[in-house]
């Protein structure tokens, strides 16, 4: 399976559109942890899924993956499984919600039989970078958004903090690598 896993906080939900929302996904799915109120996590997935080619879900737990669908994680939420993928809630405890060290740190066994890009965008705080250094350490391409593109330069800076190989780019740049994971021409 093709899994684009995506961590955002504050400015993502316009940049997730951005990227995402002329994407064909064919064979791939993305799993988007967003830091959002659980109130307001319905109302995003149903205009983004007015505005997307792909149909954009909300996660639900113990809910298999299936290609060319976008799931934003409505909770704290982790992967697991060999044949088929699964989306699964955790009741572990963490300050920012949905959280993106959960997310990516569950996708580090999944790497040795599926093929995952993570991407970690603009946000306060450190979430997600420790996770996308334990994902760059299993070989899983990892790219985080530039300080220009960034609306709050907080999760992507700390994620270049801990892993200086890890290449920044613009959101133009991240979605031609999204495309070309997508069409399969991965390096």
């Amino acid at each position: 399976m093709k899994i684009i896993l995506i961590g955002s906080s504050t400015g993502g939900p316009k940049q997730l559109k951005f990227l995402l929302k002329d994407m064909e996904l064919k064979d791939t799915c993305v799993v988007i942890a967003q830091h959002m109120s659980v109130n307001f996590i319905p109302s995003f997935v149903k205009q983004f899924d007015k505005e997307a080619l792909a149909e954009v879900v909300m996660a639900n737990d113990k809910e298999a993956l299936q290609n060319g669908k976008i799931y934003i994680c409505q909770q704290n939420t982790v992967l697991s499984g060999a044949l088929s993928i699964l989306l699964n809630f955790s009741e572990e405890c963490t300050n920012f919600k949905p959280n993106v060290d959960l997310l990516f740190k569950s996708a580090q066994d999944l790497s040795k039989t599926n093929k995952i890009i993570a991407v970690l965008l603009t946000g306060m705080g450190d979430d997600g970078a420790k996770g996308l250094l334990d994902l760059y350490q299993v070989g899983v391409k990892c790219l985080c958004e530039n300080e220009k593109d960034s609306i709050v330069y907080g999760m992507p800076k700390k994620a270049k903090q801990l892993n200086p190989e890890l290449k920044q780019m613009s959101l133009l740049e991240i979605k031609n690598e999204l495309i070309k994971f997508v069409k399969n021409d991965t390096e």
